[in-house]
Parts: structure tokens; sequence; C-alpha cells
């Protein structure tokens, strides 16, 4: 028999941890809306051409993470190790190019097979955001502005610091590239063995290694700033200047680039230490290619992705639910009663919750329990006079109200608290 534990890297979201995601995912679809941001819904899988096309098959993602398998039918699938390909795919596979400039908001869960560590599982969960067919500065100024402005929300902005850099255009990149290959070579035999093969097919990721050895090498590598081109300097300088306009606090950092192939331009991650060990909670860029890498037209793109089990757990509360009205039937007679007016509260929008047994003080109990925010008292005497006796848990007051009143009387008062 399997072990009755959930597969190594996986959790149960049990009602208190999804209480804390909803606040996450609630907060940030409510920000990117207000910026004009509708939600879609990618597949969770797609073909693995998709993700290998796009990420590259040097990529420690597509080399050492993807859950990829062959289906019945034969076909390469994977379980998709982030938002942002397959949201481009999908610009391609329905047409929308003529939709641009597009800007979507997309959550759920995303499939990587690494090490579990805090806040990061083999499936986590990410809030996406991605602003297709805007080549301006002022996009890249946007994207940012709108994951600022989910971290002021959530109450955990203090907490992180965006750190950003340019990747340069296509021909920045190819000069830096060259000046890097031409300190690196003289390291080769002292990188570690990835740092060796990518030296050879993408030596720009050496610049991200975790091997400690490695930061140490490229600590005095050349800075990709001393090789952007002159398009590319007034592009870069225009975003600096977005960020300070609407007071966003960011350091460059010269050795920040993204793990993926098609990132050009800006590229920025939001830090914190709050959690342990360093980490990102939100980190994106440019990638003006992807989209002509899946063989559709050139089209400018910019985007992040955010780990939601990392914010929940840098949120400084968690997600309060609805504070319900407890309903205290006593007796058959109430107990029917009780059905329809927990209905009709239902339908004005409270939450309600009712114990299906006990006498009156264990009633109260669970209602205290649930943080309900009043209790709904109905016995013989209620029900001759048309009336529940209503006591507020917060102060103990009690009030007579008419059975028909209730929900306004209710509603009025959750408002007068809110």
């Amino acid at each position: 028999m399997a072990s009755l534990q959930p597969v190594r890297g996986t959790h149960d979201l049990l009602p208190d941890d999804f209480a804390r995601h909803a606040a996450v995912i609630d907060t940030a679809r409510s920000v990117s809306r207000r910026y004009g941001y509708r939600e879609t819904a990618p597949p969770i899988f797609e073909f693995t051409e998709v993700f290998a096309r796009t990420m590259g098959e040097t990529s420690d993602v597509v080399s050492k993470e993807m859950y990829s398998f062959t289906d019945r039918g034969g076909e390469g699938i994977t379980l998709r190790p982030e938002f942002t390909a397959g949201i481009c795919r999908g610009v391609i596979s329905n047409g929308l190019q003529q939709n641009l400039p597009l800007r979507v908001f997309a959550n759920g869960p995303v499939f990587r097979y690494e090490r579990p560590q805090k806040g990061r599982q083999r499936q986590f969960h990410q809030i996406d955001l991605e602003l297709i067919g805007a080549p301006e500065p002022r996009a890249d100024v946007e994207v940012i502005a709108v994951a600022w402005d989910i971290l002021q929300a959530l109450g955990v902005a203090e907490k992180c610091r965006l750190e950003i850099n340019s990747l340069g255009d296509p021909e920045s990149r190819a000069a830096y590239r060259e000046a890097l290959l031409a300190y690196l070579e003289p390291h080769r035999a002292e990188l570690s063995p990835d740092s060796q093969a990518r030296l050879e097919r993408n030596p720009l990721r050496i610049l991200d290694s975790k091997v400690e050895r490695d930061r140490e090498i490229v600590a005095d590598a050349p800075r990709f700033g001393d090789y952007l081109g002159a398009d590319a300097t007034a592009f870069w300088a225009e975003v600096q200047d977005g960020l300070t306009v609407l007071g966003i606090p960011f350091t460059v950092n010269p050795r920040l680039v993204r793990g993926l192939d098609y990132y050009t331009h800006t590229a920025f991650e939001f830090i914190t230490e709050a959690l342990g060990a360093q980490g990102a909670v939100i980190a994106g860029g440019r990638y003006d290619g992807l989209i002509e890498m899946l063989g559709g037209p050139h089209t400018p793109g910019i985007g992040w992705g955010g780990g939601i089990e990392r914010l929940a757990m840098l949120a400084d509360a968690a997600a309060q639910p609805d504070r319900p009205v407890a309903l205290v039937p006593l007796g058959p007679a109430a107990e029917r009663r009780a059905w329809t007016i927990g209905h009709d509260l239902r339908k004005a929008g409270l939450a309600v919750d009712e114990a299906f047994k006990g006498n009156l003080s264990r009633r109260l109990k669970r209602a205290n329990k649930v943080g309900a925010r009043f209790a709904v008292l109905i016995g013989d005497d209620e029900l001759a006079a048309g009336k529940a006796t209503v006591r507020d848990l917060d102060d103990g007051s009690q009030a007579e109200i008419a059975f028909d009143a209730l929900p306004g009387r209710l509603g009025a008062a959750f408002g007068d608290s809110a």
C-alpha cells in the first residue's frame, strides 16, 4: 500500500493556508485590474517544445527541473514550469496579435523538480502579469509599478527591495557576450562543470551561478552596462527615470540576469531576507524575442511571476474569513425556522454558521470558536413573538429583531463595523 503522505515537494492547502493564498491572489487581481489587466487561464500542461524552445535547452529549468512525459498519444507533454511561454503561445494560437497591447493576469500551480525549500515546493503557485505588444520603456515601468502596488497592498513592501539591471538589446548583448567570454576563458578550469558547459552555449548564465567559486570568478567580470549601445542606454535611462518619478525605490544590480533565454532590456527582482535566506518574491523582465521564438511575428513583451507561497508567508496577517452569523435554534420547530432564516441571511450576502446539535451552551461555544460576530437565538418564545434574540458576541449586548428584518439589520451592522 502506498504511503498516505503527500508526494515529496507537494502539500495540502488546508483552509487556513488557502485563505492566505486567496488573500494574495485577490489582492493581486484587484490591483492589476486597476491597471487594465484582464484575467486569463492558460493550460496547466503544454507541448514540451513550447518551454524547451523558449527557455533554452541549456537552462536549468529545461535540463533539470521540468516535469515532462510522453502521453498515450505519443506526444511530449510538460507541466508548466512558468506562465509566460504558455500565455505567449496562446497569443499566437488565438490570433490575438490584432488586440495588442494585451494586458493579462493569471494565477495557479506551476511545477519544477527541484529540492523542496521554504516557500518553494515542486508544485507551487504563482501570480503572473504580462504586457504584450508594448515596446516602450513606460511598459517596463508599468509592470514594475503593478508589482510594487501589490506588495504595498499586502503590507510587505518595506520587507522587499527592488533590484534592476539592463540586459540590453541584441547588439549590446552580442558585444557583452564577447567581452564576458574573453574574461572567463582563462578561468575555464576553475569553473563548475555546469558553468564550463555554459561557457560554450550561453556564458551569460554563468553570472547567475549559485556555486561559490563561480561567484568569486564573476565578481570581477565586465559589467553589462559598459556595453550598452546608444538605443539601449536611452531605454535603460527612461526606465530608471520612470521608477524615480513614481517614487519606487530601486538598486541597480549589474550582476542580475534572468535565468531564461528570452529576456532583453529590463530585468528585475523584488528580493526579501525576511524569510531566512535571500529570495525573490516577484521577478521578471522584458522578452521581446519570445513570441518570435514560438513561430509568431516579432512582438515585444514584458512581465513577471510572483511566488504565492512566499508572498503569503511574508504577509503580516493571514486573510480573515468573513465573520459569520451563528444560528442557535433550540427545539425542532426553531430548527425548522432557522433553515429559512439562514437562507435569507446568505442571500443577503452574510456568512452563516449553524451547529447541527447541542444545547445552548455548546452552540454558543461553537459560535465563539468560529469567530461569529452575532448569535441569533431562536426558541419557543421567539417563535411566538416572531422575533429573534440577537446577541452581539463582541460586547455581549442583546436585541430583539423581527425575523424578516434580520438580513437588513445584520447586514447594516456588519457594514458599520467594516
